[in-house]
């Protein structure tokens, strides 16, 4: 028996079209699990539902705007009407962005907020509600290296990535005992198609490697293995932490 093997499961994606949500999107219906990707534009879904057809998978997509709360309930119930249950949600959709402390405006907190935080919680609420009344399920929240460390120019990603850690400690403290194991994954830089263009300058490259003890940024493989342990059953007493996958940024 293969206490990892979550083929057969239901995950729900979000923030599935591009970045470290599409990898795991391939990742995960590779072993077998049912995938019900998120996305926030019709036309980045529609890209996503091709590039998987012509690789001979397939995929439940959604298209939701998750900023909007009111989206995110109905969103969820249909993804449960339609898979039968949603047994994992990989709550990943993010957005950050470099801006020196003096140039936040309103307008900059508020949009990294209200998806990178608020919309983390209310999916993961409006996923728990499926959850609960079955006595089981796994919620893992994609948090960020500099969720626990401080990164210059950016104040809002920091404060809201330190902030899904907490969601995650008090989700997985009201759920953990009735069987709703919720946890969180923070990646340091990670190689993908989005990042591959700044992660190859030599300038930046060099800076960033500098601070990872291991040498080498994460790879989409990395963050998968990372979700999967804590999707799978032995990953049910990980429940209230957040598995730090940087390298060794954090420990330096």
């Amino acid at each position: 028996m293969n206490d990892f093997d979550i083929s057969g499961k239901t995950m729900v994606i979000t923030g599935a079209t591009s970045g470290i949500g599409r990898g795991l999107v391939d990742h995960f219906i590779d072993r077998g699990v049912v995938v019900a990707a998120v996305g926030g534009h019709e036309s980045t879904v529609e890209q996503l539902r091709d590039e998987l057809e012509a690789s001979g998978r397939s995929a439940r997509t959604y298209v939701a705007d998750l900023r909007d709360v009111t989206h995110i309930a109905p969103l969820f119930d249909r993804i449960a009407a339609d898979l039968g249950q949603i047994d994992i949600l990989v709550n990943n959709a993010g957005m950050g962005r470099p801006i020196p402390a003096i140039d936040v405006t309103v307008e900059d907190w508020d949009s990294m907020m209200d998806l990178n935080l608020r919309a983390a919680f209310f999916c993961a609420q409006a996923a728990a509600r499926h959850m609960l009344p079955r006595g089981y399920g796994r919620i893992i929240n994609m948090s960020s290296q500099i969720s626990v460390v401080a990164n210059q120019d950016e104040v809002v990603y920091c404060a809201s990535k330190g902030g899904l850690n907490q969601v995650t400690r008090t989700l997985a403290l009201e759920w953990g005992g009735a069987g709703v194991v919720v946890t969180g994954v923070a990646p340091t830089f990670t190689y993908t198609a989005g990042t591959a263009e700044r992660l190859d300058t030599p300038s930046f490259r060099d800076a960033v490697l500098a601070k990872i003890p291991r040498g080498r940024f994460a790879t989409i493989g990395d963050i998968g293995a990372a979700v999967q342990y804590l999707a799978s059953d032995v990953g049910d007493m990980a429940n209230g932490s957040t598995l730090m996958v940087d390298g060794g940024w954090t420990i330096v």
